[in-house]
Formats: structure tokens, C-alpha cells, sequence
């Protein structure tokens, strides 16, 4: 007999693709009105066991009782009607349209005579926002709104369908701690109605702090469901990679010695002033604050990416001028910028080709790609960082987050970079590659390198790094030396 206390019952899914088996007869229940989170490492199964429940793939095998009753979902659309909606880590909007739009976009509020009904959508829109006791204007246009403000209209969208069971993907890869804090309200506000939320994440905090229940997926086979309360940090991460992960942030020894790379007055109009800082061979800087305080800009001002207004740059104690990305790289800086996807891979290239970008001059003979010497060099790499790829001709697409890391990496270490930048270097990868990344940077330290790393996540700053800078509109506004690490150090420098 069919438990009322279960509104989603899993049964034997698997899901094969041409000599792949994505999922493996994975079976677990989830329980009205809870909080269940959803996690395993990249490649685990969880994005395919979504986009089946959601009508985006057919299983195999297998199939799934929702609110008591075997269903179909051939599409989407079948998906939402049952009230099954998904707020995906990329937002599905409209910058150009309003927040009313948004939430009924496809299937405007219309009156009797055909027309939109302007008015009606508004209104419904508004009551909505209302019962997430949040303040929007239902007019405002979306392209104005925060990342955090557009969750919430994805999240209103979802609820627009009446939904009884709302999957979370990610939803906190780019929140500050503040709106952190919003989402939980509101997906406490969500519980208290009764309406379910899987949340899926590689953050093992926010598990923790929200989750009821938490069923791990490890190789496309469903391993535990079980309690939160149930289980602790280490079992939990033991569960997901398969073995005990050890030190969570491997802290290497390594010898610091002089300074690498010095700024000095760096400024950039509007967005950056009055930069001071430095890093050592040997060490790794973090650099710390909230969403807009200026750390990426600031990377990127150092790589030449973006135009400085005024200040020095002194790499090995000499002054230098960049006047472009070119004359960073020559002078052995690497920059592993936050959005791997966008602006450090190729994807539709293979490992080999993304593997010696930055190194054509090494890879070419007279102005023309040497096949052996490219393959030679992708090779080397993929043994040296253990990037997961059956071959170098693979598509980087096609690679895990985790991987796809790696190589933006592999494509920096092949030119032998003195000073590696590595912005947001773990996002949206799950806790055995994080382990890995962290272990790799002390590594090149070890090796003399000299590391800055920008980071959202307190915990991994304080775990890897030697010293901390702390950023606040566009300056820096304080260093914390390892001695002194604590996220409330940090925090009460950032919002000071």
C-alpha cells in the first residue's frame, strides 16, 4: 500500500546511453513537505536522474510514483502540470520582461475576451512574492534584478504551477551569505506549507543546515538514504566519493621566499582603488569578500584583462607594463578565471587542443601544429593532474566539472606559469575534486609558484591559504595572517 507520507517513490531507474550507464536501478523515496537533499560528485547521476523526473529523458528501465500514483512524463510541460518543477543552477528568464511576465511566461493570465489579462497576471504575480513574504515590484524588469532576486522569480514560476515538489539545482553557486540566508527562509517558508524541496549541492554546510533527509548517488547507483541527523560530515563525503577523504583541505608545507608579484596603488575608474598587495613563491593569498567588492576585478586588472587607471605591477621586483593578456603570459602570470565554461575552455575542442592553447609556440614547427608534440604535451598533463578522459581527442564538454578544472589548469601548468590567479577555482564541482584542486595548489607552492586564490567559500580560504586579503568596494580593506583565520574575522571585515 502506497505510504501518503511519501510524495515521490523512485523504483528501479537506470538510464543507458550509447556505451554509458548513466544510472543503475536507483531507488529511494522522498516525504512530503521535507527538505531532501541530493548529492554525489560530478558524474554521480544526479543531473540525469533529474532530467528524467522532469521529462527531459526517457529511463531505460525503471519508474517513479508521484503523490501516490506511476506516472509518465514524456516532456516538461507533463512534469510542471503535475506539479513537479525544477529551479535550474542557469535561470531559465527573460532579462527584457517583467517579473509578471516572467512567472507566466507561455500562459498569460487572459480574460474572456482572448486579450492578456494585464491586471489579473499582476495581481497573481504579486500574491505570489507575497507568500514568500518577499518585497518585489512585479513590474520590474528582470535584467535589473540580483542573481538572488532572480531565483525567486524562478521560484514564484514554479509555484505559478501549483507545485507540491520544487528541485533546487544548485541554487547557492553564486549568493552572497545575505542571500543565502534569504533562500533558506524562503525554502523554510516553502516546508511550512507543505510543498517538498530537493536541494541539490556540493556544499556540505548548507546540507547540513537545511536538509531532513539526504540520499547519496555515487557512479550512477543510489548508495544511502538516511537521516541528516544521521550522519556526519566525514561519513557523509565517505558515502560520496567512496573512500575517506582524509584532510579535507590537504595543507602541504612549502617554502615561502621573496616576492613574486607586488601591486602597488593599482586603480581602475569606478570600480577599483588604491590596490596594495603581495604574494610570495611559496605561498598561497586568498582573497576574500562579498559579491561586488572587487576581487575578480581586481584579478583581472593584474592580468591586463581589463585597463588600469593608475598604480604599479612588480613581478620578481621589477616593474613591468601590460599592455595586453599576451604580456602577462610572458611574464609567466596564469589567470584561471571564475567561469571555466565561458572564458577558460573551448568546449566544443578536444582536451589536446584546450591542453595547448596557451602553448602554441611549444606545440607548432615553423608556424604549423606538430600532432606528435601537441598529443606528447596532453598526455603529460593528463597523467600529471589525473584528469578523467579516455583519450586526448575527447570533447571538454563532455568531461565532469571536476575535469573540465583540471584542464583549464593543465593549460596554464604546460607554459610553466610562476604566478597562478585561479579565481573561484572549486565552483560547481563536487568534494573529491575540490580535494583534489586544493591539493594541486599546494603542490605549486611546493614547487615555488606563487598562488592567489579568490574564493566565496570561508572554509576553503581559511583551510589552504597563508594569508588572506579581505575585500570592500573595490579596495582592500584588511589582511588576516593564518594565525588569525576565522570566518567571523572575515565577515567583520568584509560588511565593516
Amino acid at each position: 500500500m502506497d505510504n501518503p507520507e511519501v510524495i515521490l517513490d523512485i523504483r528501479g531507474l537506470t538510464k543507458e546511453f550509447p556505451g554509458v550507464r548513466a544510472l543503475c536501478e536507483v531507488s529511494f523515496q522522498v516525504r512530503r513537505g521535507s527538505v531532501h537533499a541530493l548529492v554525489g560528485e560530478n558524474g554521480a547521476g544526479k543531473s540525469t536522474l533529474i532530467k528524467i523526473l522532469t521529462g527531459v529523458y526517457q529511463a531505460t528501465s525503471g519508474d517513479f510514483l508521484f503523490k501516490g500514483k506511476k506516472v509518465r512524463v514524456e516532456k516538461p510541460l507533463d512534469a510542471q502540470r503535475l506539479g513537479l518543477s525544477v529551479v535550474h543552477q542557469e535561470l531559465k528568464l527573460v532579462e527584457t520582461l517583467t517579473i509578471a511576465e516572467n512567472i507566466f511566461l507561455g500562459r498569460p493570465q487572459s480574460s474572456k475576451s482572448g486579450l492578456v489579462n494585464w491586471s489579473a497576471m499582476r495581481r497573481e504575480a504579486k500574491k505570489l512574492i507575497d507568500e514568500l513574504h518577499i518585497k518585489l515590484d512585479v513590474d520590474e524588469e528582470v535584467s535589473r534584478l540580483s542573481i538572488a532576486q532572480k531565483q525567486i522569480v524562478e521560484i514564484c514560476k514554479a509555484l505559478s504551477f501549483r507545485a507540491d515538489l520544487i528541485i533546487m539545482d544548485e541554487p547557492s553557486a553564486t549568493l552572497t551569505e545575505n542571500e543565502l540566508e534569504c533562500l533558506f527562509d524562503i525554502i523554510a517558508n516553502l516546508k511550512e506549507r507543505g510543498i517538498t524541496v530537493i536541494y541539490i549541492s556540493h556544499r556540505m554546510d548548507e546540507i547540513f543546515k537545511i536538509a531532513d533527509t539526504v540520499s547519496v548517488l555515487r557512479d550512477g547507483a543510489h548508495i544511502r538514504t538516511l537521516p541528516i541527523s544521521e550522519v556526519d560530515r566525514e561519513q557523509l563525503i565517505s558515502l560520496m566519493v567512496g573512500r575517506e577523504l582524509g584532510n579535507e583541505y590537504p595543507k602541504l608545507p612549502a617554502e615561502i621566499t621573496d616576492v613574486a608579484l607586488e601591486v602597488r596603488g593599482l586603480a581602475r575608474e569606478g570600480v577599483l582603488q588604491d590596490i596594495n598587495m603581495h604574494v610570495r613563491h611559496g605561498e598561497i593569498v586568498g582573497f576574500a569578500g562579498l559579491v561586488g567588492a572587487g576581487r575578480t576585478e581586481t584579478a583581472r586588472a593584474i592580468f591586463a584583462a581589463d585597463r588600469i587607471t593608475s598604480g604599479q605591477i612588480f613581478v620578481n621586483g621589477k616593474e613591468v607594463h601590460f599592455n595586453s593578456v599576451r604580456d602577462a603570459i610572458r611574464h609567466r602570470i596564469a589567470f584561471v578565471s571564475e567561469d571555466r565554461k565561458q572564458q577558460g575552455l573551448v568546449l566544443g575542442m578536444s582536451v589536446k587542443h584546450n591542453v595547448s592553447l596557451v602553448d602554441l609556440d611549444n606545440v607548432c614547427v615553423k608556424g604549423l601544429m606538430n600532432e606528435r608534440r601537441e598529443r606528447e604535451l596532453a598526455w603529460t598533463m593528463i597523467k600529471k593532474l589525473a584528469i578523467s578522459t579516455p583519450n586526448e581527442e575527447k570533447e571538454t564538454r563532455l568531461l565532469s566539472g571536476g575535469n573540465q578544472q583540471k584542464v583549464v589548469l593543465a593549460k596554464w601548468l604546460a607554459v610553466d606559469s610562476d604566478i597562478m590567479i585561479m579565481d573561484e577555482p572549486t565552483r560547481g564541482i563536487d568534494v573529491g575534486a575540490k580535494a583534489e584542486i586544493y591539493k594541486l595548489m599546494c603542490q605549486m607552492a611546493q614547487q615555488g609558484k606563487a598562488v592567489i586564490m579568490i574564493s566565496s567559500d570561508m572554509p576553503e580560504l581559511i583551510g589552504v591559504c597563508d594569508r588572506i586579503y579581505v575585500m570592500r568596494d573595490g579596495t582592500i580593506s584588511g589582511e588576516i595572517a593564518r594565525e588569525n583565520f576565522s570566518q567571523e574575522a572575515i565577515l567583520n571585515i568584509a560588511i565593516a
